[in-house]
C-alpha cells in the first residue's frame, strides 16, 4: 500500500553515511540542506491520503491502492493519468520538483521491454525485473537513478586509468556482486533506491565486461557514502529566494566502497548488448515526465512576465506583446509534444503504451535547447528591477521601509509587498544561482545534448520523407537500393521488408 510522508522520513533514518558542506549529516530529513526536498516528497506521499487528492495520485489494481506515477502504462488514458497527477503535485507544491520518483521509475519499464535481452544472459535477469516493477508499485519506495560517473581520461579505457572511474564489479559470490565506482545522483541522499546502470561511455570493449551492469541498489546498503554538493536553502532568507529555499534538489556523488547487490537486484551484468540496449532505451517513458516539467517551467516564465508587463502598462506594447507571444509559442510547442506523443502512442515490445517515440525526443530537443533563450526574454519582459531591487529587510526596516513602500508601490492594485514578492520570484527564477543550477539541470539531466538529438535521430520515421522525394522526383528505386516503400494499412509509409528494413537501419 502507499506508504505515507512521515513513513518515508523513517525509511531513510538508516544509518547512512551522508556528508555535506564538510560536514556528516546526523539526521537527513531534519538537516536544513535536505528537510525542503524531503517535506515536499513527504507531501507527494500525504497527497496519496488526502481526499483532496487522492482520486488523481491514486489508481486501484487487485484491490490495492497505488500510486498512479508508478503504475506501468498500457492505455493512453494511463498516460493523460500521469499527466494528471504530476500536475497536481506541481500545482500543490507550487514550484518544480523532478526528482521525486515519477520521471525516474520510468527508466526500469525499458528494461521490462527488453525482457528477451536480459534472458539472454541469464532468465533470472528478466524475472528481477519484473519482481521489480511489481515492488515499487506495491512497496511505494522513493525510486531515482544513477547514471553519471567521473569518467576520468575519456581519451582512455577504463581498463588503462584507475578502473573506479565508471562503476565496475570487482568480486562474485554466492550472495551477489561486489561492486566499486561512484555515481552522480540527484537526490540520492534522501532517496530509498536507485536504478544503477551504465553511462554513456566506453564500458569496455569486450562482451563479458565488468562495466556493462545494471542492478537496483537499496540506498540504505553498507559501503555507501554520499557526498552532496552544498545546497541552496538557507544561502539567503526564503523572502528574497523563494525558490532556492524550497526547491533545490541536492545532487550527490555516491561511493561504491565494496557494496555488495544481492543477486535478486541484479538486472545484468557482462553483458555489453544489455548495456548498450538500456543506453538506447532508456528515456522512452521517463522523458515524458521530465519534458513536462519545462512545460510548468515555461508556465512560470510567462506568469512572471506577463504579471511584470501588466503592473507598470508595458502590455499594450508591441514589442511587448511580441516576446510575450514568443514564450507563448515555446510553451505550445512543448504542450503540443506532449499531447501528440499520447495522442499518437505506440505499443513497445511487451505490449506497454509509449509515448510517440519521435514525438516525445523532438519535444525533448525543443524544450532543452530553447530553454535559455526564453530565460533572457523573460529576463526582458521583467525588466533591470529583477537584478537591483533590496532585500526584503529593506521593506520592512523602519527608517527604510518608507521609501520602499513609496517607489515600489505602483497603484491600489500593486502594492509594494506584491512588487517585491514578484521580483524576487523572477530573480530567483531567472538571475540567481538556483537558476543557472536549473538551467543546467534541464540540459543534462536526461542526457547531454548530442544524446537527445542521437535519440531523435534513431527514432524519427526516415521513410516518409524519403518516399515523397523518390516520387516527387521521379527518381528510380535503385536510388533505395533496390528497396521499396509502400504505405501500410494506416497510411504511414515503411519498408516493404521489415527485415530489410532493419538491416538498412
Amino acid at each position: 500500500m502507499i506508504r505515507t510522508g512521515e513513513q518515508y522520513r523513517e525509511s531513510i533514518r538508516d544509518g547512512r553515511a551522508v556528508y555535506v558542506n564538510g560536514e556528516k549529516v546526523r539526521d537527513v530529513p531534519t538537516h536544513p540542506m535536505f528537510r525542503p526536498l524531503v517535506d515536499i516528497r513527504a507531501r507527494i506521499y500525504d497527497m496519496a491520503h488526502d481526499p483532496a487528492h487522492a482520486e488523481v495520485m491514486t489508481l486501484t489494481q487487485d484491490g490495492q491502492v497505488n500510486a498512479v506515477g508508478n503504475a506501468l502504462p498500457y492505455t493512453q488514458d494511463d498516460w493523460w493519468a500521469k499527466r494528471r497527477a504530476t500536475d497536481e503535485v506541481l500545482n500543490t507544491v507550487g514550484g518544480i520538483v523532478t526528482r521525486v520518483g515519477d520521471e525516474t521509475v520510468g527508466e526500469m519499464w525499458s528494461l521490462h521491454d527488453g525482457a528477451d535481452v536480459l534472458a539472454e544472459i541469464d532468465p533470472q535477469f528478466a524475472r528481477n525485473i519484473e519482481r521489480h516493477i511489481q515492488e515499487v508499485l506495491r512497496g511505494d519506495p522513493f525510486h531515482v537513478s544513477a547514471n553519471t560517473d567521473p569518467k576520468g581520461d575519456r581519451s582512455k579505457a577504463p581498463q588503462d586509468q584507475d578502473p573506479d572511474m565508471l562503476l565496475h564489479v570487482v568480486k562474485e559470490s554466492d550472495a551477489g556482486i561486489v561492486v566499486r565506482g561512484a555515481k552522480y545522483e540527484t537526490a540520492a541522499a534522501y532517496a530509498n533506491q536507485a536504478f544503477t546502470k551504465p553511462t554513456i561511455a566506453n564500458w569496455g570493449s569486450e562482451s563479458m565486461s565488468d562495466y556493462a551492469v545494471g542492478f537496483i541498489c537499496d540506498l540504505g546498503s553498507p559501503g555507501l557514502k554520499f557526498i552532496c554538493r552544498t545546497g541552496f536553502a538557507g544561502r539567503a532568507p526564503a523572502e528574497d529566494y523563494p525558490l532556492a529555499n524550497k526547491f533545490d534538489e541536492v545532487d550527490t556523488i555516491v561511493i561504491f566502497d565494496n557494496v555488495l547487490i544481492p543477486w535478486e537486484n541484479v538486472l545484468f551484468y557482462r553483458h555489453t548488448r544489455a548495456a548498450t540496449f538500456i543506453r538506447a532505451t532508456l528515456h522512452r517513458y521517463s522523458a515524458f515526465a521530465f519534458v513536462q516539467r519545462n512545460l510548468k517551467l515555461a508556465d512560470m516564465m510567462i506568469g512572471a512576465a506577463l504579471f511584470n508587463a501588466r503592473q507598470t502598462g508595458l502590455e499594450k506594447q508591441q514589442a511587448v506583446q511580441e516576446k510575450l507571444s514568443q514564450l507563448a509559442v515555446y510553451r505550445e510547442g512543448i504542450n503540443a509534444h506532449l499531447t501528440a506523443s499520447i495522442a499518437l502512442g505506440e505499443r513497445s515490445p511487451s505490449g506497454l503504451m509509449m509515448p510517440n517515440q519521435s514525438l516525445l525526443y523532438t519535444g525533448r530537443v525543443l524544450a532543452c535547447s530553447q530553454l535559455h533563450e526564453m530565460m533572457h526574454i523573460a529576463r526582458e519582459l521583467c525588466g533591470g528591477q529583477i537584478c537591483v531591487t533590496p532585500d526584503a529587510a529593506s521593506f520592512s526596516h523602519p527608517e527604510t521601509a518608507p521609501w520602499m513602500e513609496k517607489y515600489y508601490s505602483i497603484n491600489d492594485d500593486w502594492v509594494a509587498e506584491d512588487r517585491r514578492k514578484l521580483l524576487a520570484f523572477a530573480r530567483d527564477m531567472l538571475n540567481s544561482d538556483y537558476a543557472g543550477h536549473r538551467l543546467t539541470f534541464q540540459l543534462f539531466a536526461q542526457a547531454p545534448p548530442f544524446a537527445h538529438l542521437a535519440a531523435v535521430y534513431r527514432n524519427f520515421d526516415w521513410d516518409g520523407p524519403l518516399a515523397f522525394v523518390k516520387d516527387a522526383a521521379g527518381l528510380s528505386d535503385r536510388v533505395l537500393g533496390g528497396r521499396t516503400l509502400t504505405p501500410d494499412d494506416s497510411g504511414v509509409t515503411k519498408w516493404s521488408d521489415p527485415k530489410t528494413r532493419n538491416a538498412a537501419e
